[in-house]
């Protein structure tokens, strides 16, 4: 992304990013930016958010619905236990 803007340092040390740049990195108000200064002087923002990104999947849609439905599951019986892996294999292969 090229993208060159001049910003205004505003009171405070507010800056505004421009439109352009907000929809190419989908970025919406109150989104976390973490801030990097360079050795150089660079200033670096990149998009955070609140939960580690590695774990971001699980707070997903379509993770939470199947989260859900394995809670009704359990909740209404529909499930095996397995003394072991062997137990789970001979389980699976009468079906």
């Amino acid at each position: 992304m090229s993208d060159n803007s001049v910003l205004q340092l505003r009171e405070n040390g507010q800056i505004t990013l421009p439109t352009s740049v907000r929809r190419k990195t989908n970025l919406k108000a109150g989104d976390l930016l973490d801030v990097k200064v360079d050795d150089d002087g660079t200033i670096r923002l990149t998009p955070q958010m609140a939960i580690d990104r590695s774990q971001a999947y699980f707070w997903r849609n379509r993770w939470q619905t199947g989260e859900h439905q394995a809670e009704e599951d359990i909740d209404a019986g529909r499930v095996k236990n397995f003394a072991d892996v062997d137990d789970l294999i001979n389980d699976l292969e009468s079906e």
